[in-house]
């Protein structure tokens, strides 16, 4: 596969994909321009039980039917590379268009621009990176997620979306698509490490940390983020009989309290006392593989940052940062006909403060998948998920919802 789909699509294709493609090259003067891309699509259906505040479609009972893209995104990229005056320098421009639509006569899905940065470089020297692009921050544990070629989680709340949630805000933390400024060293015989400064984020918490992918500026108070966010990772990978790679990495970032928030365009008063705090996570990771039998284990901690995506529901209603952590590991297995089989089992949990209503709320979820490769190109895939949310509430009753999802479909790279 060619640079210009990035970190997540790579990693896709080196954990699943039977054979990596070249892409469309094309010489250009002193430019070499690659065209490519993936395509994918899912028929999923969702079962609900449990308690859920938001009832409607997603109550004790009901059922979700959906033809959607899954965890990766529809992907059309162009990038381009050069050796100019000693140095390596390239280009990575991406479009990200939906495949769902939910309401008649509406066809314009929700679309993305994940990617559009440049490099310069040399293998002397390493390379900087300038521009949007994944971030640093759980990178590795996004890209050795086996839900990356599948559906995972949300498939029965987030249609008309580009994606859904995979293992994000079950096991791990989102990385995001981040503006950054990033240098890599270079490979020095597997070992390999990256800094970088990317853009600062505000940080939205509220009174109630359940489901923070819902999170919406009601009742909620808002952290500026005016400073620039640091983070790093560096990482250990070898070949042979028993191959694998360990990686770790961690962000920071510092947040100041406001006397009032405008999330949404409206002032709302908070109770925020500190003027500043610092949002922070680190995680470690390792995959072993051996005989076509892969190994994963993962596991991160925060305070402030959250439970899904970064910096939303990570402080209280009073500023106060909240704890996290999260989880998974993952077994998957080749068979002699090429189809990869995989059992995973995450979990991520936020710590409520004596100021919250819950004590904790937790997400969890079960994947049996199964990744065949129908081409060189094509990818056939079906999964089995049981999504979990539980918060354990101070005096109100806890809440538990289960979300069981079936997914089957394919997904296409060029």
């Amino acid at each position: 596969m060619n640079k210009k789909l990035g970190l997540a699509v790579a990693g896709a294709l080196v954990a699943f994909s039977s054979a990596a493609n070249a892409g469309i090259s094309i010489p250009a003067g002193d430019w070499t321009v690659d065209i490519g891309g993936v395509v994918n699509a899912y028929y999923t259906t969702t079962s609900f039980s449990g308690d859920d505040a938001t009832a409607g479609s997603r109550g004790n009972g009901k059922s979700v039917n959906n033809i959607t893209t899954g965890l990766l995104p529809n992907y059309l990229a162009v990038s381009g590379k050069s050796r100019q005056n000693d140095l390596d320098i390239a280009f990575t421009i991406s479009i990200n268009p939906g495949a769902s639509t939910t309401q008649a006569g509406i066809q314009s899905a929700q679309q993305e621009n994940r990617q559009a940065f440049m490099t310069i470089g040399d293998a002397s020297w390493g390379s900087v990176k300038l521009g949007k692009d994944l971030g640093i921050y759980a990178s590795d544990a996004i890209l050795n997620d086996m839900t990356l070629l599948g559906v995972g989680s949300a498939a029965g709340s987030l249609a008309g979306n580009t994606t859904t949630l995979g293992r994000i805000g079950r096991g791990f933390m989102y990385a995001d698509w981040k503006s950054q400024v990033a240098y890599t060293t270079p490979n020095w015989n597997g070992f390999q490490a990256t800094v970088g400064v990317t853009q600062g984020w505000n940080a939205i918490g509220g009174t109630d940390g359940h489901d923070n992918t819902r999170l919406t500026s009601a009742g909620s108070t808002e952290r500026s983020g005016n400073s620039p966010a640091f983070e790093a990772k560096a990482s250990y990978a070898w070949t042979g009989d028993v191959a694998g790679k360990v990686w770790a990495s961690a962000i920071s970032q510092k947040v100041e309290g406001l006397t009032n928030a405008s999330a949404d365009g409206t002032t709302v008063a908070n109770n925020i006392t500190s003027t500043s705090d610092r949002a922070t996570a680190w995680d470690l990771g390792a995959n072993v593989n051996v005989a076509g039998l892969g190994l994963t284990g993962y596991y991160g901690q925060g305070k402030g940052i959250g439970q899904t995506v970064q910096l939303a529901g990570g402080f209280d209603a009073t500023g106060k940062r909240r704890d996290s952590d999260q989880w998974y590991v993952q077994a998957t297995y080749a068979l002699p006909t090429a189809t990869k089989v995989g059992l995973a089992y995450g979990e991520s949990t936020l710590d409520g403060n004596s100021t919250d209503g819950f004590k904790d709320s937790k997400a969890n979820m079960w994947t049996v998948g199964a990744y065949h490769p129908l081409t060189k190109s094509v990818n056939l895939v079906a999964e089995y998920s049981q999504a979990k949310d539980k918060v354990d509430n101070r005096t109100a009753a806890d809440t538990d919802l289960k979300a069981k999802t079936i997914s089957l479909g394919a997904i296409l790279f060029f």
